[in-house]
């Protein structure tokens, strides 16, 4: 069990670089990987699952010992995003699929890898995991309407069915998660290092899939979708910094905050567009590139604010001494 929990924090960690190599095999060998992407939704299920799992009664202190941080992350998930999306498809001019693809990856809620992203980078983890836990449960309803108002220019699209959508595949498994973390929480403990493992191979072999039917698509159109993703991960971050910064966050929660706004469930873009808009097949594309480059920008992003803020409290140690 010890090698096993090694394992899993080791390919959590890098979990951008493991995502690159199983989606280059996947492009190369797609006969390995395309029956994946018959159980997406399972997948995603599994790794919500496995979120519910590690997620304490305790946890949900933080949601009312930060509220302030907890509903400014939230607010900016769920605008600072979307409009992004939205912008980025009219501005650019994206054909109806890829702009659904990236209105549906802007509308998701923040996604667990952020709050690994969150510990590297010496943020608050705890605040981003209670944003991370109230986004995904609110997901079920803002997720729905905001595609519903920001896609409907592109695509039919109807509200109940992704509200159905969201509530099997996101909150039923997280609070069956967490009902059975309630329940047998010394056994759980026992195997808490193990459960990230889960989501990561999960996550893994959803992206896998997408690439491996996609593969011709994303050479006709690749670059331009890694593009719109890259700024709209790049404006995500940045201005959920900013307005961090505007309201006197500290730099902790700012950091955290700003992870969590950039960084999104974009498993669950994928499994929406999997199942709700099959007539837009080339939709999933962008959920796919974004798991991949969210990985490695928020990997960047952390090492810069983590050294940021060493060389501050190095400073300040300096200060004292003198």
């Amino acid at each position: 069990m010890e090698k096993i929990a090694k394992i899993s924090s080791f390919l959590t960690r890098f979990i951008g670089v493991v995502i690159i190599i199983f989606s280059v095999f996947s492009f190369f060998v797609p006969s390995a990987f395309a029956w994946t992407t018959n159980y997406t939704s399972v997948f995603l299920g599994v790794a919500m699952f496995g979120m519910g799992l590690t997620i304490k009664m305790g946890d949900f202190r933080v949601v009312f010992s930060h509220p302030k941080e907890i509903v400014l992350g939230c607010i900016c998930q769920y605008t600072i995003m979307p409009l992004c999306a939205w912008g980025l498809a009219v501005l650019l001019h994206l054909d109806p699929d890829l702009a659904l693809g990236v209105i549906l990856v802007g509308c998701c809620p923040g996604g667990t890898a952020s709050n690994v992203i969150t510990y590297i980078a010496g943020g608050d983890v705890p605040l981003s995991v209670g944003m991370t836990i109230v986004s995904t449960l609110i997901a079920p309803l803002m997720t729905p309407f905001l595609v519903y108002v920001l896609a409907g220019a592109w695509v039919e699209v109807s509200f109940l069915a992704m509200v159905i959508s969201v509530v099997k595949v996101i909150l039923v498994p997280v609070l069956l998660g967490i009902l059975i973390r309630s329940l047998f929480g010394k056994q759980i403990q026992k195997i808490s290092d193990v459960l990230p493992l889960i989501s990561v191979v999960s996550i893994v072999m959803i992206i896998s899939g997408i690439v491996a039917n996609n593969n011709e698509k994303i050479v006709s159109c690749g670059l331009l979708v890694l593009g719109v993703v890259m700024l709209h991960n790049i404006f995500g971050m940045g201005i959920g910094l900013v307005l961090a910064n505007v309201f006197h966050v500290e730099y902790k929660k700012a950091t955290a905050i700003a992870i969590e706004v950039g960084m999104q469930n974009s498993g669950l873009a994928v499994s929406l567009a999997t199942a709700n808009f099959a007539a837009n097949p080339l939709a999933t594309l962008p959920g796919a590139i974004f798991s991949v480059w969210h990985n490695i920008s928020g990997s960047i992003f952390a090492s810069i604010r983590r050294r940021k803020d060493q060389k501050e409290t190095v400073i300040k140690a300096d200060a004292v001494d003198a």
